[in-house]
């Protein structure tokens, strides 16, 4: 799970991907552990995802999506990622 607040980005694992015997890490960036990772910027992996040079330009004309939305660029371009990651906007009623 990834989110942003106003201290920046926090990505933690699920406690139940955790324990799966089949766990991967998304990156080697971010290898398993419970403890969430804390950054100010985008983590380069979940960035590296983001359109970049013209198809970012469409991306951002078509959604009127400000481009250092970091947030809002994964959410809105990425949902159909190759590979195992899955970007989907949950609500936390917490």
């Amino acid at each position: 799970m990834i989110r942003e607040d106003e201290d920046g980005f926090v990505f933690q694992y699920n406690q139940n991907y955790l324990s799966r015997e089949d766990a991967q890490p998304v990156s080697l960036t971010l290898p398993l552990r419970e403890e969430p990772y804390v950054s100010q910027v985008m983590f380069p992996f979940f960035d590296g995802l983001i359109p970049e040079g013209w198809l970012l330009d469409v991306a951002v004309e078509s959604w009127k999506i400000n481009p250092r939305d970091r947030m809002q660029l994964l959410l809105t371009c990425c949902r159909d990622c190759i590979g195992a990651v899955s970007i989907e906007q949950t609500t936390n009623d917490k």
